[in-house]
This record gives C-alpha cells, sequence and structure tokens, in this order.
C-alpha cells in the first residue's frame, strides 16, 4: 500500500506559485499512477491531476495550463507545480495512488494529512 506524504504548502497570493511534494513508500512507486486530490471547506474533495507510470498527465479542467504535474521514481516522489494561483485554489491538497475507471479516483481510499493551500486575494 502505497503511504504518502505530503508538504509543500502554505500562504500565498493569488497569482503567485507553489510547489507541492509527495513521498510515497512503495517497492512499486514507479509502476503506479499517482494523482492529487484537493478539498476545500465544505465541498466533497476533487480530483486535480495525474500522471501514469509513463509519464503521461492529466489534468481537471479547472487547472489546466496553471498546473502541472510530475515524478520522480528515484526518489518516489511526485510533484505538483501550481502557476497563476486562484483564491478558489484554497484548499487541502493530497496526493495518492490512482486509477483510471470513467474517472481517477483512489482504490485504496487511504488519504495521508495533506498539506494546506490558501491564496489570498
Amino acid at each position: 500500500q502505497v503511504q504518502p506524504v505530503e508538504s509543500g504548502g502554505g500562504l500565498v497570493q493569488a497569482g503567485g506559485p507553489l510547489r507541492l511534494s509527495c513521498a510515497a513508500s512503495g517497492r512499486s512507486f514507479s509502476t503506479y499512477a499517482m494523482g492529487w486530490f484537493r478539498q476545500a471547506p465544505g465541498k466533497e474533495r476533487e480530483f486535480v491531476a495525474a500522471i501514469r507510470s509513463g509519464s503521461l498527465t492529466y489534468y481537471a479542467d479547472s487547472v489546466k495550463g496553471r498546473f502541472s504535474i510530475s515524478r520522480d521514481n528515484a526518489k518516489n516522489t511526485v510533484y505538483l507545480q501550481m502557476n497563476s494561483l486562484k483564491p478558489e485554489d484554497t484548499a487541502v491538497y493530497y496526493c495518492a495512488r490512482v486509477t483510471y475507471g470513467s474517472y481517477w479516483y483512489n482504490p485504496s481510499d487511504y488519504w495521508g494529512q495533506g498539506t494546506q493551500v490558501t491564496v489570498s486575494s
């Protein structure tokens, strides 16, 4: 089971950048698709981005063109580079191993603590 540890969140002004990291355990990390999700106060957790083992990437429409997901298999780490941040990007961000079946989801339903991102206007 992949156990992720997210980091890199913080307070940033609108329009600014932020880079999140996710260190994940597991020998087979390089074979997994990994993804980022976020949950804003009072809202359901939503998909943000995913990256396959072959490094194909996928994004939610709301972040396309602003966010970039990448991975370093040697470090068992996934990154989320966030640019042109908006107040509506404020949320707790989580990473997880993901699977696609009509939509991207976390098959283990195991979630780490996440990392808080707050974008001020």
